[in-house]
């Protein structure tokens, strides 16, 4: 027979806030391991412990109530973007031409109507 053994939301953020504590101090340790051991190890060797050490970080993060929630949330988002459909070259070599005319006449619009508020002010102030 299985025991139930429900943690109570206090046991359990307790046990969250650690493992946070544990993550941010594996980041820090990564920080200041490398930036310590910047002269007298091998780039190699610094970059490897740099890896495992943030590699283990989120290990212990993933392990959280939020870092399961954000696990789950990257799942559901990799599943909506294998729904979206893409333009075809095509339609996005169109669409970024037809972008391109835009801002070009705008800009012309735009230098157009600078070049006339230029005279104007300079005709209403006598410079």
């Amino acid at each position: 027979m299985k025991a139930n053994h429900a943690e109570t939301p206090e046991s359990s953020n307790a046990v969250d806030k650690f493992k946070w504590f544990l993550a941010l101090v594996l980041l820090a340790a990564a920080v200041v391991g490398n930036s310590f051991y910047g002269e007298t190890v091998s780039i190699v060797i610094r970059a490897a412990g740099v890896i495992v050490l943030i590699a283990a970080a989120l290990g212990v993060a993933a392990t959280t109530i939020k870092g399961q929630i954000a696990i789950k949330f990257a799942r559901e988002a990799k599943i909506e973007v294998r729904k979206v459909v893409w333009p075809t070259r095509q339609e996005t070599i169109q669409t970024t031409l037809i972008v391109l005319a835009v801002c070009v006449v705008m800009a012309l619009a735009l230098w157009g109507i600078d070049g006339i508020m230029v005279r104007l002010v300079a005709f209403a102030t006598g410079v």
